[in-house]
């Protein structure tokens, strides 16, 4: 039997758009708290504005998770706002494709800084929050999930260094499964397949032309539909609802079509 949130607190990175919207909804309608946490500041008050008028609770907390200090101070907030933590979703992400030969660093260094380094200040910053839940009512479990990717199973060309933020996350995810799941902190993996967001939108125009738009017109000659957000977050909503003995590790959702 699921368990509902209520009386639960959760924390989403990236919560201004895309997965991270769509998981602070579903969350949100599940009784959780939901702390709201991107650079995009107005967007993420929208968002408060909807999970308040559909009776939830939520707080917008603007940061910039790849600044430790900042990461740090956004979970601070949400625990000295909303009284604890209880679930972490670190699911801000950037995909910046193209090759290696001739690539410019500083994307990498983006990509790095928002895949990787963001997702470990929240987390180095949640647990002690997080180890406290898992000691306390109403559930005496806390979650993390980590947003990975198909890209974090499947290297391509062109995918080089976004191939290895993913993986990157996918071995976190497991040694640190291992360090602290016995004491009721579950941490989890979900790797989608496509999904309808913006994530696309950051590459360069000709990059878009040559690896992503091909992708998006072949999706539609193959597939009717691809995943939407609202997918994914019934993804999370599933690993972070299950009973106090139960821990999913690893959740892999893929369109039909693509799989």
């Amino acid at each position: 039997m699921a368990s509902t949130l209520i009386g639960t607190v959760a924390l989403v990175t990236g919560a201004s758009s895309g997965i991270g919207a769509a998981t602070a909804r579903r969350l949100a309608e599940q009784g959780a708290a939901v702390a709201l946490v991107a650079r995009r500041k107005d967007c993420l008050d929208t968002l408060v504005a909807d999970i308040e008028q559909a009776g939830g609770t939520a707080l917008a907390v603007g940061a910039d998770i790849t600044d430790r200090g900042q990461a740090e101070a956004a979970v601070q907030q949400t625990v000295e706002q909303l009284g604890r933590l209880d679930i972490l979703v670190n699911n801000a992400g950037l995909m910046l494709l193209g090759p290696v030969v001739g690539a410019d660093p500083e994307e990498w260094d983006r990509m790095i800084a928002v895949n990787v380094q963001g997702l470990l200040y929240t987390t180095h910053a949640a647990l002690p929050h997080l180890l406290q839940a898992a000691e306390e009512d109403p559930r005496r479990v806390a979650d993390i999930v980590n947003i990975s990717s198909i890209a974090g199973r499947v290297a391509w060309n062109g995918y080089g260094v976004y191939n290895a933020t993913k993986f990157g996350v996918n071995g976190f995810t497991e040694s640190l499964r291992q360090e602290v799941t016995r004491r009721h902190v579950r941490v989890g993996v979900l790797e989608p397949g496509g999904v309808d967001t913006e994530l696309g939108s950051h590459n360069k125009p000709e990059i878009r032309k040559e690896m992503i738009d091909p992708f998006n017109e072949q999706t539609e000659v193959l597939a009717a539909e691809v995943l939407a957000a609202e997918d994914i977050a019934d993804g999370v909503t599933y690993m972070v609802t299950r009973p106090r003995h139960t821990a999913i590790s690893e959740l892999w959702i893929m369109p039909t079509d693509q799989a």
